[in-house]
């Protein structure tokens, strides 16, 4: 096996490969591998790239024992066990710069239809239903849009949203300092009470798991529409449609959810619930997978391996 060598077990654009293999790596491309295959030959190599297949946990970094990075073709690392990688010394290099544009458009996308009702009126003029009246929708302009989580995502989200003249805020538990042209850095109390949308961009950590409850959202002062492009367990699914009986949450854009894919999906008590509410819209994780995120993920996570052979060689 060579010295420099890379196995990579998840789809990936090959500009990935084609800029490593510049640098000298070899690159095993087994985006169809299983769990048990990878364990067994994961000694071999200095790196691997992983995307959402499988869990890196103990076992997977134990059988790793000439790992040195592991890149992971995305912006979250909640499928890798961080704190033991770090133990083992191994690097650990994400790419959220190579989809975050993708994100934030697709943010406004669910926010806009939702204002305006565009998948209800779209569904009922296809059904014979002219209803004006019942599909007026709310304009943006004005509106105070808070984020959680001033990444790379809220970041992004925040300058798409530039044009709209509105008023940003963000909150972020992690860094302090962070106002910008596009957003004003706020406290918690300050987001639950001026509000009018609620977009999460935060990492799922034991923190944040289940941060969006019923008690969260009661705190809210005004109605609002709430957006969830991080990740699913973030909120819980059932206090969104709760609020929204409540009248608290006027609509939700959700592109994650607690459990994704079926046919586990469709066996979770609020399914039918969320299937069926026209104030929900759901799209299948699909925020920061565009044709242009595919590539421009690749080549960040390339940059980094290049900046990381640099900086080894100091």
């Amino acid at each position: 096996m060579p010295n420099k060598s890379i196995l990579i077990v998840d789809d990936l654009h090959p500009i990935f490969i084609e800029q490593v293999e510049e640098l000298g790596y070899t690159c095993h491309y087994r985006p169809l591998i299983k769990r048990d295959e990878a364990l067994e030959i994961l000694g071999n190599y200095e790196g691997l790239v992983v995307r959402s297949k499988f869990r890196i946990d103990k076992p997977e970094l134990d059988a790793a024992t000439n790992l040195k990075f592991i890149a992971r073709a995305g912006a979250g690392m909640d499928n890798i066990d961080e704190a033991y990688a770090v133990h083992k010394g191994i690097t650990l290099i994400n790419a959220p710069e190579g989809n975050s544009d993708a994100v934030g458009e697709h943010a406004v996308g669910l926010l806009l239809s939702l204002m305006n009702n565009l998948n209800r009126a779209d569904a009922e003029v296809r059904a014979g239903l002219w209803n004006r009246e019942e599909n007026r929708g709310y304009e943006l302009k004005g509106r105070t849009v808070g984020i959680i989580g001033y990444g790379h995502m809220g970041q992004s989200f925040a300058r798409k949203l530039k044009g709209f003249e509105v008023n940003v805020i963000a909150y972020d538990k992690y860094k302090t300092g962070f106002s910008d042209e596009y957003a004003r850095e706020v406290s918690m109390e300050e987001m639950v009470k001026h509000s009018d949308v609620l977009s999460l961009h935060a990492p799922l950590t034991p923190e944040t798991n289940g941060l969006v409850n019923d008690e969260y959202l009661f705190h809210f002062r005004k109605p609002l529409f709430l957006l969830n492009t991080s990740r699913g367990k973030v909120v819980q699914t059932q206090a969104v449609l709760n609020a929204i009986k409540q009248g608290k949450v006027l609509g939700a854009g959700l592109d994650v959810l607690e459990v994704e894919k079926f046919p586990s999906l469709s066996e979770q008590q609020w399914f039918e619930e969320i299937r069926t509410n026209g104030k929900v819209i759901l799209s299948p994780h699909v925020a920061g997978w565009t044709f242009e995120s595919y590539r421009k993920i690749s080549e960040v996570m390339a940059a980094k391996i290049k900046n990381l052979d640099i900086q080894t060689l100091k």
